[in-house]
């Protein structure tokens, strides 16, 4: 690793732990020639995933657009800044897990209706709303009704 003040490439760590939940390594460095300190990280790389959507259209998959997508569902919800960021990086790492390259836009839909039903029936309505594109009030009530039916039976477990 070279030095980022005199570009040197002898450095050596003096300092390595691990952070971001064990996904990462966080190492000290310090250059041998101007005694410069710096940070550096490792990490996994990932393969880029491509979002298949409906009409056969590929994009990069965005990290920030679903997380601007679930903070959208939950505005005016106790639903927490750390919780949105929880349930992306679980849905992410969901979507990694799959080993595919390419991953429906149905896919993604669902993984964020499971992580929002847990975290709050409005924001899961909400999302619902728009990602079933509800056609009548009817198919409104049946979603609603299926809510109700899985809080109970989580309350009888």
């Amino acid at each position: 690793m070279n030095c980022n003040v005199c570009n040197t490439p002898d450095t050596k760590v003096i300092e390595s732990r691990e952070c971001a939940g064990g996904k990462a390594i966080r190492r000290r460095r310090m250059c041998l020639r101007c005694e410069a300190r710096f940070t550096t990280y490792e990490r996994v790389e990932r393969p880029q995933l491509a979002v298949v959507k409906s009409g056969g259209v590929r994009e990069l998959f965005n990290r920030e657009k679903l997380m601007s997508g679930i903070y959208k569902s939950c505005e005016k919800t106790p639903v927490t800044s750390l919780q949105i960021e929880q349930a992306v990086s679980d849905i992410e790492t969901q979507l990694y897990s799959t080993g595919e390259t390419e991953i429906d836009t149905s896919t993604i839909g669902e993984l964020v209706m499971q992580q929002l039903s847990s975290l709050n029936e409005v924001a899961y309505v909400r999302f619902a709303s728009v990602y079933r594109r509800f056609k009548d009030i009817k198919s409104f009530e049946q979603e609603l009704s299926d809510i109700k039916k899985k809080k109970n039976l989580r309350d009888v477990k």
